[in-house]
């Protein structure tokens, strides 16, 4: 498994670590104003998703299914949105984040322009599922895994 020694994702977890297997692990985000935003990180040093080979495309892409399913279950959000920019840390990587159609940027993206004001209340009572959304990713991506 390649390393980067000057790559956050190498050196770091990158968030608040909810699962981790061989091969890739689950995290929490902490964006404001997105109290749902969870990453799949790939454990080894990998720029793109076509450096990956065709059988860790597909298990990537199984545990983004997985983290999505959980989300929705948990949360009954608006949509889950899932990214893989890598445009500022060039590390493979899988944004899944739940939206709700009251947060400040919907139904735009999370990284364009607020359309309106944060509804503090609104996200502090995600905020609060959270430790049960984390135990159930936890559960279902150990079930996943084995």
């Amino acid at each position: 498994m390649t390393h980067q020694d000057n790559c956050p994702l190498c050196t770091t977890d990158g968030g608040a670590l909810i699962w981790r297997g061989d091969k890739l692990r689950v995290i929490r985000a902490a964006e404001e104003g997105f109290p749902a935003f969870y990453r799949v990180v790939w454990a080894g040093h990998a720029a793109e998703f076509s450096d990956l080979s065709a059988a860790d495309r597909a298990l990537c892409m199984d545990a983004v299914a997985v983290v999505e399913r959980v989300l929705r279950e948990q949360l009954s959000p608006t949509k889950i949105n899932l990214a893989a920019l890598g445009n500022m840390v060039a590390h493979m990587h899988w944004h899944v984040i739940a939206r709700y159609d009251w947060d400040s940027h919907f139904p735009a993206s999370v990284w364009a322009p607020a359309l309106r004001e944060r509804d503090e209340a609104r996200e502090a009572a995600v905020a609060q599922q959270l430790p049960a959304v984390d135990a159930a990713l936890q559960k279902a991506l150990t079930l996943w895994a084995a």
